[in-house]
């Protein structure tokens, strides 16, 4: 339960949100949509470094264990703005 608190905190202090319908954490700005199978499944070093990592910010960038659809992605994004 501890490394969830840690993670949590991770994605809190980077500005994530999380999306309740879509079980994400989505962050506008930097355009990054992370699972919660991700953030479950990953150490948190690899979270770290995939908040860090620059995606130029123009299209929002899926962080998922498994690839999501064109269509998944399409309605997370017109879910998320």
């Amino acid at each position: 339960m501890k490394t969830l608190d840690v993670k949590q905190n991770i994605l809190d202090d980077a500005g994530f949100a999380y999306n309740f319908d879509r079980m994400v954490y989505f962050n506008r700005k930097s355009r990054k949509i992370f699972s919660v199978e991700f953030v479950d499944d990953q150490p948190e070093e690899v979270l770290e470094r995939k908040i860090r990592e620059d995606t130029g910010g123009k299209e929002w960038k899926f962080y998922f264990n498994r690839e999501p659809s064109e269509l998944a992605k399409r309605e997370i994004e017109a879910t998320l703005g």
